[in-house]
């Protein structure tokens, strides 16, 4: 694909095809994912890369955590709550995402079932865990980073074919993933990655969110008008 079409045709993925990914595959994308820009080369990402018994254990661990309440355990900070256009925005796509799937606002069934997919990291068959060198935690470049090398991924991933979807669910219960993933104790667990074939009769896999425009995002200094 050329680049434009990989920018404009990416979208997130969030219903896949049982069919297994190939590991040189895999390799390959991160391969380009790893030429991402990072400050001063530091390079601080790592990559957990999950498929069959341990993603299950998992996702299975993640789900009954979840119903039985335990609260979550994120490793990297999550903030405040969204307010204002950030929060609109956050309503906006997930008011397109149940319109897709026709759950309806007072179904609190099915929006429960679609809240634990994203635990379940949406049934892809392949999940990557982003993690960083907790040497480097405090440093608000790492976590930049962190964001440039999952970008380039998932565009790579596209690229290939495959779709991908960046989500925060599939680490909520750290000490989980970190069980069945074997991840080192001198890691932060930063971001998960569902990824796997698309499933095309996949309703919510059509959505494209909405974007503001550049005229909104962006400030020009020094040019002429």
């Amino acid at each position: 694909m050329e680049f434009d079409e990989v920018v404009l045709g990416r979208r997130s993925i969030r219903g896949y095809k049982p069919d297994p990914v190939p590991r040189a595959l895999i390799e390959e994308i991160l391969a380009l994912a790893m030429r991402a820009p990072s400050s001063m080369n530091t390079q601080p990402w790592n990559f957990y890369v999950l498929t069959g018994e341990p993603l299950d254990r998992i996702r299975a661990g993640n789900t009954e955590r979840n119903l039985a309440g335990v609260p979550h355990s994120r490793e990297f900070r999550i903030g405040q709550a969204f307010a204002g256009v950030h929060r609109d925005r956050q309503v906006g796509v997930a008011k397109q995402l149940f319109a897709a799937m026709g759950i309806a606002r007072d179904d609190q069934a099915m929006r429960q079932d679609w809240v634990l997919r994203g635990f379940r990291q949406f049934d892809a068959p392949v999940c990557i865990i982003i993690t960083y060198d907790k040497v480097l935690d405090g440093s608000d470049d790492t976590p930049f980073d962190c964001g440039a090398v999952a970008t380039a991924l998932v565009h790579a991933a596209w690229s290939r074919g495959l779709g991908t979807v960046i989500n925060s669910q599939g680490i909520m219960q750290s000490p989980v993933v970190r069980e069945h993933a074997g991840i080192a104790d001198d890691q932060v667990i930063m971001k998960s990655i569902a990824l796997g074939w698309p499933d095309e009769s996949f309703p919510a896999n059509a959505v494209v969110s909405e974007r503001k425009s550049v005229a909104e995002a962006t400030t020009f200094v020094g040019f002429d008008s």
